[in-house]
C-alpha cells in the first residue's frame, strides 16, 4: 500500500501495477528509466565498504525496481530468477535441504522431472499427491509445493488448509501462483511461506521474456534465495527484467479482458457438443469454484476443455484465425496447447486454452466456428 503526501491511499490494482517500483521523479531525468546493462560496477577505494552493486551476478538496480513492484503485489520480499523453472529449482533445493519434497502429481511436469532427476539421486524423498483430495502423512517433509489453480487441470487446493498441514509437519509451503497471478491470489497472506511464479506468462504478458520470481515474508528465506541465485548463476538479464517491468504496468488491464474472454468462452464451450470436460474455476458450476472463490481475488484467462481426438484438436486450430498453437499462456494473443504432447497424464484431446486480449465478440465468434469445424 502506498500513501501520497496528502495521506490518500493509492492501492488499487491498476495503480500498483503502473507505479510499482518506479523511482521518484527527478527534473530532467527520463520518465521511464532504462535497464542497467553493466556487469562490473565501480568499487571505489579498497578501504571503503563494498557497494550494493559491484558485479552483475549479485545484484542490479533494474532487478531491484521490478522486485520492489512484484514484492508489493505479493506482500513479501521478491527475488527474481532467470525463468520460472529457475525459481522453482531454487525453492525445491532449499526445501530438499530441510527434508523430503511433496509435489503435485498433476502440476507442471518439469517441476517433478527436476526433482526426480536431480534431487532424488541425492537421497531426497519425493512424494507426489494430487491437487484435490486428502494428503497422506507429511512426516519427514521439508517442503510442500502446491500449484493452484493447477496446470493444466485447473484444480484448486485450499491454501490455508495446506499451510496448516505443512506447518504441523514442520514443512514449508510453497505455492506456484503462475496461473492466478499476484493480482488474482495472495498465497503469502493465506499462510504460504513462499510464492513462486513463471513471470514469462501473465505478469510480463507479451511472450518476449523468460523470467521467474519467488516471494517470501521470511527474511532468512529471502537471503537464502538470493544466495542460491548468486551461487547458481540463474540470474535474469537486465533487459528482460526491464521488459517484464514494462509489461507489468498493464497486468490489471490485461487480466480483466482475459477473464472476461474466458468467461464468455466457457459459456460457449459448455453449450457446444464438440467440447467436454470444460474447466475454469471462475464459473459457478466448476467443481473448484467454491474453494477458488474463497481465496482468489480475481479470475484469469486460462481454461481447459477436451476435444474428441488429436485430429479434432488439429481441425480446431486449423479453423481458428485468432487462436495460436503455443505452449505458453497469459499473453496478449489467445493460444491453445494440447497438453498430452508434453507428457501430462491427460486425455489426448485435452486443450489448455489461454484467452488473450482480443475483442470478446470476435474471439467467441472465431472459437465457435472452429468448434463447428471439429464436427
Amino acid at each position: 500500500m502506498s500513501v501520497d503526501h496528502d495521506g490518500v491511499v493509492l492501492d488499487g490494482d491498476g495503480t500498483r501495477c503502473v507505479h510499482g517500483g518506479q523511482p521518484d521523479p527527478v527534473t530532467g531525468q527520463p520518465l521511464h528509466a532504462g535497464p542497467v546493462l553493466s556487469a562490473p560496477f565501480h568499487l571505489g577505494p579498497p578501504d571503503e565498504p563494498t557497494p550494493a552493486d559491484f558485479y552483475g551476478r549479485s545484484d542490479n538496480p533494474t532487478w531491484r525496481a521490478l522486485e520492489s513492484a512484484i514484492g508489493e503485489l505479493d506482500g513479501g520480499e521478491c527475488v527474481l530468477f532467470a525463468s520460472g523453472m529457475a525459481a522453482i529449482a531454487a525453492v525445491l533445493r532449499i526445501g530438499a535441504a530441510r527434508g523430503g519434497l511433496v509435489l503435485p502429481s498433476d502440476g507442471y511436469y518439469q517441476a517433478r522431472a527436476l526433482a526426480h532427476a536431480e534431487l532424488g539421486p541425492l537421497g531426497v524423498a519425493i512424494r507426489e499427491v494430487p491437487t484435490v483430495g486428502e494428503w497422506p502423512t507429511l512426516d519427514g517433509a521439508g517442503l510442500v509445493l502446491a500449484e493452484t489453480p493447477s496446470n493444466p487441470g485447473l484444480d484448486v487446493r485450499d491454501i490455508p488448509a495446506a499451510a496448516a498441514a505443512a506447518h504441523a509437519a514442520g514443512a514449508l509451503l510453497a505455492v506456484d501462483n503462475t496461473t492466478a497471478t499476484p493480482l488474482g491470489q495472495s498465497p503469502l497472506a493465506l499462510g504460504a511461506d513462499l510464492t513462486v511464479a513463471s513471470d514469462t506468462k501473465a505478469l510480463a504478458g507479451h511472450g518476449d521474456v523468460l523470467l521467474g520470481h519467488v516471494s517470501t515474508r521470511d527474511p532468512e528465506l529471502a537471503a537464502a534465495l538470493r544466495a542460491a541465485r548468486t551461487r547458481g548463476g540463474a540470474i535474469p538479464g537486465p533487459l528482460e527484467t526491464w521488459l517484464a517491468h514494462r509489461g507489468l504496468g498493464t497486468l490489471d488491464l490485461r487480466l480483466a479482458r482475459q477473464a472476461a474472454n474466458a468467461a464468455a468462452l466457457v459459456e460457449l464451450l459448455l453449450a457446444h457438443p464438440a467440447a467436454t470436460d470444460v474447466r475454469w474455476p471462475g464459473h459457478p458450476s466448476d467443481p473448484a469454484h467454491a474453494v477458488a472463490a474463497r481465496q482468489m481475488r480475481r479470475w484469469n484467462g486460462v481454461l481447459r476443455f477436451t476435444l474428441p481426438s488429436v485430429d479434432a484438436v488439429g481441425r480446431f486450430l486449423g479453423a481458428s484465425r485468432l487462436t495460436g498453437s503455443a505452449t505458453s499462456f497469459g499473453g496478449l494473443q489467445s493460444t491453445a496447447d494440447r497438453r498430452e504432447r508434453w507428457g501430462d497424464a491427460v486425455a489426448p484431446g485435452l486443450v489448455r486454452y489461454s484467452a488473450g486480449c482480443e475483442d470478446t465478440a470476435d474471439l467467441v465468434a472465431d472459437v465457435r466456428q472452429a468448434l463447428d469445424a471439429v464436427g
